[in-house]
């Protein structure tokens, strides 16, 4: 139990020390570019570091929850588009992004987890649409199932939610991360942002100098690898939590969703580990072409996502 004080009074919750967003802007990086980036982020004070995040627009409440090795840059295009009628919250995990980078014991996924319902209460959030990708998902999908739940709407793209099962690629990928090269690789070369990411992108065209180094950029020496590293390990590491989650898909199945996969990701679900059990998207779209759907409670409305290319 901690204590936390929010507005004078004291109150007592189960989660990491936390205090109420910091307004003002948060120092940028001398590699952030401005044009790529023209947002003014914000700051949130936890026991392990400080988080950074955007929260742009007015209107219905949309969190973007990214995975690794990615931050809020990722998104910066959707920001752009969705906050002309919504407001728009992203957080960069601790760990990634300007956020920042602490030891890989504060970076586990629910640690991730806690600190987002934190800055979800701080903000006093209701009605939220949930976009979540890649471990995004196993992330914040969680607290779609919290018997308060602040969350009416999903948006899940090339995520999951079941444990390995005894996948024998995952297996061989978990040995591989574990071992001394796993680790040397991971945090001495930033295997992740400089392998992995680009052999992600359908259109490497998009992958351009600028872009790729705003996402080296946070990613530039291995103390600061530690929250991507953190993640490779959890990817079989965590299955207790994916099991977890996967028992309360149906709970999940009740709310108004959508699931989108770049077809260059969609694989039989026997490839997928799970014993097969990857849920069938209502909708499965092309990057290129795709509209997402947030539900309002007028009706939905449409956005166009645009994309850096990537197919993961």
């Amino acid at each position: 139990m901690t204590t936390v004080r929010t507005n004078d009074s004291l109150q007592t919750r189960e989660c990491p020390p936390m205090t109420l967003p910091i307004a003002r802007p948060a120092p940028l990086p001398a590699w952030l570019d401005r044009r790529l980036y023209p947002f003014a982020p914000k700051q949130f004070e936890t026991m392990d570091g400080t988080l950074s995040y955007l929260d742009e627009g007015r209107g219905p409440v949309v969190m973007l929850v990214h995975g690794t090795p990615s931050w809020s840059f990722e998104f910066r295009e959707v920001v752009r588009e969705l906050a002309r009628d919504h407001r728009v919250i992203v957080p960069d995990h601790l760990g990634f992004g300007l956020s920042d980078k602490p030891s890989r014991d504060a970076l586990t996924l629910a640690q991730h987890r806690a600190r987002l319902a934190a800055l979800m209460e701080a903000l006093e959030l209701q009605e939220v649409t949930l976009v979540v990708h890649d471990f995004g998902g196993p992330i914040a999908l969680p607290l779609a199932l919290a018997a308060e739940s602040r969350i009416s709407r999903l948006l899940v793209l090339n995520s999951w939610m079941w444990p390995s099962d005894g996948n024998r690629t995952i297996a061989r990928i978990d040995w591989l991360v574990r071992s001394p090269l796993g680790r040397f690789l991971y945090l001495r070369l930033g295997f992740s942002a400089r392998v992995i990411l680009p052999a992600a992108f359908a259109d490497k065209r998009r992958l351009t100098p600028a872009v790729k180094a705003h996402y080296h950029g946070p990613l530039d020496s291995a103390p600061a690898r530690a929250g991507t590293y953190a993640m490779a390990l959890a990817l079989k590491g965590a299955d207790a939590e994916y099991a977890a989650l996967w028992a309360g898909r149906e709970r999940l199945a009740a709310l108004p969703m959508e699931i989108v996969w770049g077809p260059a990701t969609l694989r039989s679900p026997s490839s997928t580990g799970g014993g097969g059990r990857r849920p069938s998207p209502r909708r499965r779209s092309s990057c290129s072409t795709m509209r997402a759907t947030l539900w309002r409670r007028s009706g939905p409305t449409r956005w166009s996502r645009r994309c850096d290319g990537s197919r993961r």
